[in-house]
């Protein structure tokens, strides 16, 4: 099974959109595999978003992820990386679809409410970082109910 890294940022956490973001995945039929509520450091924030160091809006960015408590959770399911993409939606919320995550919450794209990995090689590389330790090793007695 795929695992893609989930993290609600600091808007989505203080507008109180945890349940309703966890319930989205639950729904669709993925697992909740590790879970955390965090106040990220600077430092961490920077090796986090380091692929986007040149790009103008890098330091709005950790300021805003360093601005509040953010939820970060690994997920597994079959296709779970490009399907939990498409549960998010577009990075610009205007051109995000209704029913998608930031479809529904989100306005600006500095404010999207949620980050989810965009490749199986990036979600490796941000589980890696966000839980150092592992995962919990668990599988939930709907698993047969959902996956052939």
């Amino acid at each position: 099974m795929e695992q893609t890294f989930i993290m609600i940022k600091p808007d989505g956490v203080q507008r109180g959109l945890i349940g309703e973001i966890i319930s989205r995945f639950e729904k669709k039929g993925f697992f909740l595999k590790e879970m955390k509520l965090i106040r990220v450091e600077r430092p961490f924030a920077e090796k986090h978003y380091e692929d986007l160091s040149a790009k103008p809006f890098f330091d709005g960015l950790v300021e805003y992820i360093i601005s509040g408590a953010v939820v970060a959770m690994v997920w597994e399911g079959k296709n779970v990386v490009a399907t939990g993409r498409k549960i998010i939606g577009a990075t610009n919320p205007s051109l995000s679809d209704p029913g998608t995550i930031r479809g529904d919450f989100a306005v600006e794209i500095g404010r999207n409410v949620i980050h989810g990995s965009d490749s199986v090689e990036n979600a490796r590389k941000e589980i890696a970082l966000w839980f150092p330790d592992g995962t919990v090793n668990w599988q939930s007695s709907l698993h047969p109910w959902i996956y052939e």
